[in-house]
């Protein structure tokens, strides 16, 4: 849902079409969830050099304040409305699809996470390949030094909560 929105929030920013544009948010649905900037592009061209030869005037750093937008728009969602349901619908719809068409769509699902990035049993979002058997493969995408290690602070985080539950 936050990658759906992330998208659509660079695209908009852009002024290109949300589908043109690639980029992930990965880790805990909430506050210690990452925007992995690496690899963000706009049809197969890295951001930053996407900006520069686009001559579009805007900041690596509007980025990052558009990843806060999304971040939190939850909380503004749920002030205003009192929930998030129309997106989870959405996501939950979008997710479905590629199910029930054996897409083998590459989306950003909660998924049991076991050896990838160094991270084991912990349920997260990352991307996956999405088919009629649902997570058919998690994919590893390339990570920078930092978002590597941001990672595995949102896996510490989620493991901190299930540890702690009373069961």
């Amino acid at each position: 849902m936050d990658s759906a929105r992330l998208k659509y929030e660079i695209g908009n920013h852009l002024d290109v079409d949300t589908r043109s544009v690639h980029a992930f948010i990965i880790g805990e649905h909430g506050d210690s969830e990452l925007a992995v900037w690496s690899s963000a592009n706009v049809s197969g061209i890295d951001l930053d050099e996407y900006l520069r030869i686009s001559g579009t005037d805007v900041s690596k750093e509007n980025f990052y304040n558009l990843y806060d937008q999304v971040k939190n728009a939850a909380y503004k969602i749920i002030d205003g409305k009192g929930a998030t349901y129309y997106a989870i619908a959405m996501s939950a719809c979008r997710i479905v699809k590629a199910i029930t068409r054996n897409e083998h769509s590459v989306l950003t699902v909660s998924s049991l996470v076991n050896g990838h990035y160094g991270i084991n049993d912990v349920c997260m979002g990352i991307p996956c390949i999405v088919g009629k058997n649902g997570v058919e493969k998690i994919l590893d995408i390339p990570l920078s030094e930092s978002e590597t290690i941001y990672l595995s602070k949102s896996a510490e985080t989620l493991g901190s909560i299930i540890r702690n539950l009373k069961i």
